[in-house]
């Protein structure tokens, strides 16, 4: 596929691979990602919230549609704002990761969801379940095209392949100079 040692380099939510950096300090290892996927990819776990600032175990955090859009705030703090911080951070890593070929998130989290994120109305009511996470999406915004997926999508063998090769076609634009 890409030689005998070299590996495709692709962003990952840190928690998908062990990591205790979950807001009530778990984590959410994922077999299928850390045995068949680890065998393809050169991971480069990240966890946006501790990346922020933000502790472990921490504060939980969800999305609450306002008059001005989408805010990622605390879930028993509304005063806790993250939602810049988040965005600021997902453009940083694109500059800083250029060489990423894909990137798996973590499912329905409201920062690195990449659809499906459970959005609330500012009075506490659940207003739907068609969110992004504010870090994914500043990411997929600033990195467009980039192959994206969740753990959830690569149960599935067509959707797992199909991200496999649109990464692997990503790390070959990028080593023959025209990605």
């Amino acid at each position: 596929m890409t030689g005998k040692h070299q590996k495709i380099p692709v962003g990952i939510s840190s928690c998908l691979l062990g990591e205790h950096v979950r807001y009530d300090g778990g984590h959410k290892y994922d077999t299928l990602i850390n045995t068949q996927m680890a065998d393809i990819f050169e991971f480069r776990p990240c966890c946006p919230e501790v990346a922020i600032g933000l502790g472990v175990p921490r504060e939980p955090i969800q999305l609450i549609r306002t008059e001005t859009g989408i805010r990622v705030r605390g879930v028993h703090d509304p005063q806790l704002d993250v939602t810049r911080q988040l965005e600021d951070y997902g453009r940083q890593v694109v500059a800083e990761q250029t060489d990423i070929c894909g990137y798996i998130f973590k499912a329905r989290s409201p920062s690195c969801g990449i659809t499906g994120v459970a959005t609330w109305t500012e009075q506490g009511d659940e207003a739907s379940q068609d969110g992004t996470g504010a870090y994914a999406a500043a990411l997929m915004n600033a990195y467009p095209g980039l192959p994206v997926t969740n753990e959830d999508y690569l149960q599935d063998p067509a959707q797992r392949e199909h991200f496999i090769a649109a990464a692997v076609a990503w790390f070959h634009r990028l080593q023959s100079g025209s990605g």
